[in-house]
């Protein structure tokens, strides 16, 4: 029964405070449930040696009493033989093992409610293992989930003493949008500048053909009256 008790003492153990202790809880809990079935399994062989004695009482009981009932039939014939002598030996056989039986028989119950009990044990510390691995997978969890926690916790911690790094961020963020308002602002005035040499340059084209033609148009009149002033004097200076 030793190695029953070790069995529901490393079960009935708090595995929250294993937890607590060990770096790697996971590693520690999938060992303890390779130890726990290695400590089962050696329990399993002890309860079959147990239930192989007990068989083995039970056949010894049995043997024996067909062994008396066999020389009380050879005291019967011994009887019927006239031979008395033989049939008290052939009793006397009988009694010898009538009382092996008797001794076999006690044993044999001991050990028979012996093995029902470690069967009943086997069973409970199997069932205990079967709830501490399904116990195993949700404290795994709950250790992963812990230790995620605790990161989050300490990052928060970190960033929330240290405010350079956000400082330096808003610092270059507030560059940024500086630098861009500067870029669109020398984009309007060089767009305006743009606008205003390209209108510039269409008046100019616009004014130029009209002087020439105002020239032209003058030069023309000009001439026309010229004519005209050459004409009339010729006309009054012939006879």
């Amino acid at each position: 029964m030793g190695i029953f008790d070790r069995l529901k003492t490393v079960i009935s153990s708090n595995m929250n405070d294993l937890i607590a202790k060990a770096e790697n809880p996971e590693k520690m809990l999938n060992q303890m449930i390779i130890d726990m079935n290695e400590q089962l399994i050696d329990s399993k062989k002890a309860v079959a040696m147990a239930i192989a004695d007990e068989k083995r009482l039970e056949r010894e009981v049995i043997e024996n009493k067909g062994q008396a009932e066999e020389w009380e039939k050879k005291a019967m014939l011994a009887v019927r033989a006239g031979r008395d002598d033989l049939a008290k030996e052939a009793l006397l056989r009988k009694q010898e093992h009538e009382t092996y039986v008797g001794q076999l028989g006690t044993q044999w119950q001991a050990q028979k409610e012996s093995v029902e009990k470690l069967k009943v044990s086997l069973r409970d510390v199997q069932t205990k293992i079967e709830e501490a691995s399904r116990k195993k997978n949700i404290l795994i969890a709950r250790a992963k989930r812990a230790e995620a926690q605790d990161k989050i916790n300490k990052t928060m911690s970190s960033l929330s003493g240290n405010k350079s790094a956000f400082d330096t961020f808003d610092r270059m963020a507030k560059k940024i949008d500086e630098l861009e308002a500067r870029t669109e602002a020398q984009k309007e005035i060089e767009d305006a500048s743009s606008g205003a040499t390209l209108e510039k340059q269409f008046a100019a084209l616009e004014s130029s053909p009209m002087a020439a033609d105002t020239l032209l148009e003058d030069l023309k009149r000009k001439m026309l009256t010229s004519d005209a002033g050459s004409a009339d004097g010729s006309q009054n200076a012939a006879p």
